[in-house]
């Protein structure tokens, strides 16, 4: 597995203990709001952050990409 890998599945754990969530949820929620791509993307920046920046940026991006 790549280090993006690694580090996708990472989030996905952390951001599912942050919030009570289980593993399908967490799933659903990263598909809905493309958030696998995102932190793919972004890998670079983000893995030089902290657990709960890295859960504050995830809620961000999915309130920017809510629709109003």
């Amino acid at each position: 597995m790549s280090k993006e890998g690694k580090f996708l599945v990472f989030c996905l754990e952390m951001y599912k203990a942050a919030k009570n969530l289980t593993g399908a949820e967490v799933i659903s929620l990263f598909k809905q709001y493309d958030i696998t791509d995102y932190v793919i993307s972004c890998y670079e920046a983000l893995h030089t952050t902290g657990t709960e920046y890295i859960i504050e940026d995830i809620d961000l991006f999915i309130a920017a990409r809510k629709p109003l």
